[in-house]
């Protein structure tokens, strides 16, 4: 994949002028990004791939060693993405109609309020 390489080095860049050290990082993707150049990619990085693997239609299991994976990690990224999912419910967050940033942070707000009201009341 194309993309994976030059994200990855711009994630560098961004983290050496914060002052953060990304070895020893997991990268949690999914199955579209299951490649050998992508593993080597982000394992020449100094992180640590953590992809699901796609079978891609096998009718075989693929030879050779195990790749890495930690399904609780990943489970990680799966509540993450629900609650962007649960988000782009709010349609005035989707769109980004506010222009002042207090608003739109306001907006989130009282949008994660409403997400955790409705789950934590059953509804």
């Amino acid at each position: 994949m194309v993309l994976l390489p030059k994200g990855l080095k711009a994630l560098k860049q961004v983290a050496k002028e914060v002052g953060l050290d990304l070895r020893g990082a997991y990268v949690n993707l999914d199955g579209g990004f299951d490649s050998r150049a992508n593993r080597k990619c982000i394992f020449n990085a100094g992180m640590i791939p953590n992809i699901t693997e796609n079978p891609r239609n096998r009718k075989r299991i693929k030879r050779g060693r195990k790749r890495f994976f930690n399904e609780t990690i990943h489970a990680l990224r799966m509540r993450v993405e629900r609650t962007f999912a649960w988000e782009d419910k709010f349609k005035r967050l989707l769109l980004r109609f506010e222009r002042i940033q207090q608003r739109h942070y306001g907006m989130k707000l009282l949008a994660y309020t409403l997400i955790n009201l409705r789950e934590f009341c059953g509804a």
